[in-house]
């Protein structure tokens, strides 16, 4: 059988989106010994490797470019590729395309041949594309995903414009349409004077499913030290605060099985009991 593929995009840039994918990648791939890839798909603004404290990559999205248009890329070379570290447990990670002059050049096929590899290499892959949709990698990983995920905040600039310039136009001529998302709500610490809820968000947005998530403050620091992997790590509440969206994957991965399997107890107990109240 071949893996799931959940696809992230914001609304618009620099809001969190890549750090709310790489977070729930990690947090699925600590609670249940999934075999879980993750793949930065940001063509113009990889940053993957810089979160992760790596200034020079030995493999990124360009470097296997050349099997990609071979079609020899294969789920094991995929992971051969991957980066890895003690830190982010059993995550493996395709540090994105770093040549921004070459982001042009990749085709439907490409990434549909990236895709197809990543199912066969791993249980749940998780794909980190542009809010914009004027490049293959996007429009690819949100046709084929089977999770798709749109997320933004409460502030009216980051979720209007952009999603029905692009997720609604340019995304309907491919036939995805906003009902197919599940809409990640993010919050900061302090709720912004003006935001808007929820139940507004999700009517000027289309999005029928819907999560929140509150992102804690300390992470941004993290990124910009490239200590995110030491941050998830170091405390259990760190990597919770990605629950809210790797829940959502996990109930509909048949997890509950997983879980009953785990060595840690307290982990399984709170994921049951969270279970019970969907």
């Amino acid at each position: 059988m071949t893996g799931r593929l959940a696809a992230f995009a914001g609304s618009t840039p620099n809001i969190g989106t890549s750090l709310t994918a790489i977070g729930t990648a990690y947090r699925i791939a600590a609670t249940t010994g999934l075999r879980v890839g993750y793949l930065c798909l940001n063509l113009k603004s990889a940053k993957t490797h810089l979160y992760l404290g790596v200034d020079k990559p030995e493999v990124t999205l360009e470097g296997v470019r050349p099997e990609l248009r071979a079609r020899t890329l294969t789920g094991e070379k995929l992971r051969q590729y991957a980066f890895r570290s003690p830190k982010l447990g059993g995550l493996h990670v395709l540090f994105g395309n770093m040549a921004r002059e070459q982001a042009e050049y990749y085709e439907p096929e490409d990434m549909n041949q990236l895709l197809a590899a990543a199912r066969d290499a791993y249980d749940l892959t998780i794909a980190d594309v542009s809010a914009y949709w004027d490049n293959a990698a996007t429009i690819c990983a949100m046709r084929e995903a089977d999770d798709k995920f749109l997320v933004t905040t409460d502030r009216l600039s980051h979720f209007q414009e952009d999603v029905h310039r692009w997720t609604g136009q340019v995304g309907s001529m491919f036939g995805i349409v906003p009902e197919q998302f599940d809409l990640v709500l993010l919050h900061g610490n302090e709720r912004m004077s003006g935001g808007y809820r929820m139940r507004e968000i999700r009517k000027e947005t289309g999005c029928i499913a819907f999560t929140e998530m509150k992102l804690v403050e300390s992470v941004h620091l993290q990124l910009d030290s490239g200590r995110l992997d030491e941050w998830l790590n170091e405390q259990e509440r760190n990597a919770a605060s990605f629950d809210p969206v790797a829940d959502t994957l996990l109930h509909r991965m048949n997890w509950t099985e997983r879980l009953q399997k785990t060595e840690r107890p307290w982990l399984r107990r709170l994921m049951l009991h969270r279970r019970t109240r969907k």
